[in-house]
């Protein structure tokens, strides 16, 4: 059976099973009663493939879901694991009612179509995992593969939402020299990256991830959907900042940095941050001073961040982004882990940060016709990810709420777009 056929038999089966009376299957988010919330996403992705539009509840019982009662839906419901209920016509309406109601913050947002995904990351096997990855793949939600060819072979546009994670795109192969420059790894990722670089015509790496990066804004001012983690957020911005000056020392691309180069940079390219100093030092793991995590005081135990609470009816958006049964999501570290919050743009939303120690973990923005979202650390449930530790075992954090804000930009695209509120 293709597998066009067989999305065909589905989406027949699916029709023919609706109800003669109109009922729902509510898929509740709050911690109380869901016993998986990452899936909850996989399915109301699942259920968008089918054609059917569904509706996300802002801010209602932890932003459920709400979409037709069929018995294909409520199977899959089960063998998900998804905690859900089955209402009638008229409570459904009773939660509309209650929801436009002036007196709460809540909204519906109506989800009208699947968006197609796209992972920025290379072919060959990476010595970390990408929690993006695992959390889509965890929750049955497909995506696919670009790389640098890809991406400057113009694929991009045939994508909603593009997502970049660990990656270097300053040339310095992630500052890992002074740690890792004799390890197998990070040998034959530096031989790949000049290889790839020459052979689409650049002489430095630093160049080829220049315009692979440029390509990624284009991408995002004509209309796409960009989420950023890890080093992908910093080292971008610093790409973009140093559009024709060289900031690479010998052991990256052969020959010295320019002299002065930090005075420059161009922030007026970069998407997020501005007014950063670089690290020149090529021995210290870190890319400038945007990122905390050398500079922070914040122990495990009290490393937490908070989620602004935005009004759903006039700022939607950004409540999709922070839709949560928590509002205080623990914290974890990363190469980047988190933003000086001094250093970033005016003009930039901040909707997660640990406010006594000056930092943003989760930013937003918009440019052209797209926008974008950096989210600092590298993955949600392992406080400090180091190079070649086990993957984490998503099947223990079901309900993770530092996964959910992942997924939230997942299903962001889906989203029908309505004029914003003045």
């Amino acid at each position: 059976m293709t597998g066009r056929f067989r999305n065909f038999l589905v989406l027949f089966l699916i029709l023919l099973s609706f109800s003669g009376k109109a009922s729902y299957l509510l898929i509740p988010m709050d911690e109380e009663t869901q016993t998986n919330h990452l899936k909850a996403y996989g399915m109301a992705y699942w259920v968008l493939q089918q054609d059917i539009e569904i509706e996300w509840l802002l801010n209602y019982r932890g932003g459920s879901f709400l979409l037709p009662y069929n018995d294909i839906f409520k199977a899959e419901c089960q063998v998900r694991n998804i905690a859900f209920e089955v209402i009638s016509d008229g409570s459904a309406q009773q939660i509309r009612t209650e929801i436009s109601s002036p007196a709460v913050n809540m909204e519906v947002v109506k989800l009208e179509k699947a968006p197609k995904i796209a992972v920025y990351s290379p072919k060959s096997n990476q010595p970390w995992d990408d929690a993006v990855t695992l959390v889509l793949t965890y929750a049955e939600i497909p995506y696919d593969l670009v790389y640098d060819e890809e991406v400057l072979s113009d694929v991009l546009p045939l994508y909603d939402w593009l997502h970049l994670h660990h990656e270097d795109f300053t040339g310095q192969y992630g500052r890992f020299y002074a740690a890792f420059r004799n390890a197998p790894w990070y040998i034959q990722q530096k031989k790949e990256a000049e290889a790839d670089a020459h052979q689409a015509g650049y002489s430095k790496v630093s160049q080829h991830k220049l315009a692979v990066a440029k390509k990624i804004k284009e991408y995002t001012v004509g209309g796409g959907f960009l989420f950023a983690m890890c080093s992908a957020t910093d080292s971008y911005d610093i790409a973009l900042a140093a559009e024709g000056v060289d900031i690479c020392e010998p052991m990256f691309d052969g020959d010295p940095a320019e002299p002065n180069y930090q005075n420059k940079l161009q922030y007026s390219k970069t998407f997020a941050f501005k007014d950063f100093q670089l690290i020149q030092n090529p021995l210290v793991y870190e890319f400038s001073d945007i990122d905390v995590t050398q500079s922070r005081k914040v122990k495990a135990e009290n490393d937490f961040f908070t989620l602004f609470d935005f009004s759903a009816k006039w700022d939607v958006v950004p409540t999709m982004l922070c839709q949560n049964h928590t509002r205080v999501v623990k914290g974890f570290m990363g190469q980047t882990t988190a933003f000086k919050k001094s250093l970033i743009k005016s003009d930039v939303l901040i909707m997660g940060e640990l406010k006594s120690a000056g930092e943003a973990r989760y930013v937003h923005g918009e440019l052209g016709k797209g926008t974008w979202t950096f989210y600092g650390g590298h993955d949600p449930e392992d406080y400090q990810h180091r190079v070649g530790d086990p993957k984490t075992e998503l099947e223990l954090y079901p309900n993770s709420p530092g996964y959910r804000l992942i997924l939230n930009n997942i299903l962001f695209p889906a989203a029908r777009k309505k004029k914003q509120k003045t």
